[in-house]
């Protein structure tokens, strides 16, 4: 535990101060009504899903939903954090990812023990929907207490994370998306990845000698060439983004914009919690309290930080006078 004072200690954990430069790949198909984002978390995704000591089904689960976020965080304009929530009466009963607009990226599932249990005993490999169960999916940009949060909310629909969340798109009215999301355990650890693309709505960018049959065929086009990328090549770190694009889409032409990068984001620290710790009546500190110590883990990460019951004042009683 530090030797700073609890409500003086702003710094967070010790967990990787890990940061992968080229996260993510933007890309776009020149004078084509296509653009896209290539999401390769490399070796952060073993560093966040390894603070789990999660099944590989969930962990896969987490992975992928990691890689979403990233995806659909980087192509929006905000100050603050995007995130992804899944929340169904399944095994696994909460899916939380976000990502900030500079790239941190934090996220964890939570399981019933047993109940998960016996879903793997039957199903040793069960999908994201056998997972999750019924519920809802909700997408959020909060930029800050200061303006309203964003939020869009479908069912959970299909077998697949990905399936999930091209049914938002085509529920929202959003453009057209396809969709590749993927999270193994490799040789070297943990990897999670995803491949998105998006159809362009008007003019800019594309050939105004397109014609709209054209632009339609272009994006199926475009399409299929996407479904020809594997798990593997997705998740191989030795396989470079700007080459694996032109692999996908090197016939249509491709231009890759500039990378951006991808981080270990949880932003828990003392101080933060002995904030909230600090907004509880002191009797109800008390109770807290376990062999003189009040234990408060961030989900996130999952770690523990012990804070002394000496050490917290609690909030004053009403009408109460200061010191």
């Amino acid at each position: 535990m530090s030797d700073t004072p609890a409500f003086l200690d702003p710094a967070r954990p010790p967990v990787p101060d890990l940061v992968v430069a080229r996260g993510i790949t933007p890309f776009h198909l020149p004078h084509r009504p296509v653009r896209g984002r290539l999401i390769r978390l490399g070796p952060l995704a073993d560093a966040l899903l390894t603070r789990h000591a999660n099944p590989e089904p969930v962990t896969r689960l987490a992975g992928q939903a990691l890689a979403l976020a990233a995806a659909l965080a980087s192509a929006l304009k905000f100050r603050g954090s995007f995130s992804l929530q899944a929340k169904g009466d399944g095994p696994v009963g909460l899916l939380l990812a976000d990502c900030t607009d500079a790239g941190a990226l934090r996220g964890y599932a939570r399981a019933a023990p047993e109940r998960l249990a016996a879903l793997l005993a039957a199903d040793p490999d069960p999908s994201a929907e056998r997972l999750l169960g019924a519920g809802y999916l909700a997408f959020t940009v909060d930029q800050g207490a200061e303006t309203h949060a964003q939020q869009g909310i479908v069912t959970i629909e299909g077998e697949t994370l990905a399936a999930m969340a091209l049914h938002y798109f085509r529920t929202s009215e959003q453009l057209p998306c396809a969709l590749h999301l993927a999270c193994a355990r490799t040789d070297a650890g943990w990897r999670a990845g995803a491949l998105i693309l998006e159809r362009i709505a008007g003019p800019g960018g594309i050939d105004p000698a397109l014609s709209e049959a054209d632009q339609a065929e272009s994006w199926r086009t475009a399409t299929v060439l996407a479904a020809t990328l594997t798990d593997a090549e997705l998740l191989d770190d030795a396989l470079p983004a700007e080459h694996l694009l032109w692999r996908l889409f090197g016939a249509e032409g491709i231009a890759a914009d500039r990378p951006r990068a991808l981080s270990y984001g949880c932003r828990c620290s003392r101080a933060r919690l002995t904030g909230i710790l600090e907004g509880f009546p002191p009797d109800d500190l008390d109770h807290m309290a376990v062999a003189g110590d009040i234990v408060m883990t961030c989900e996130f990460c999952n770690y523990d930080f012990h804070f002394p019951r000496a050490e917290l004042r609690g909030r004053p009683a009403p009408g109460a006078s200061g010191p």
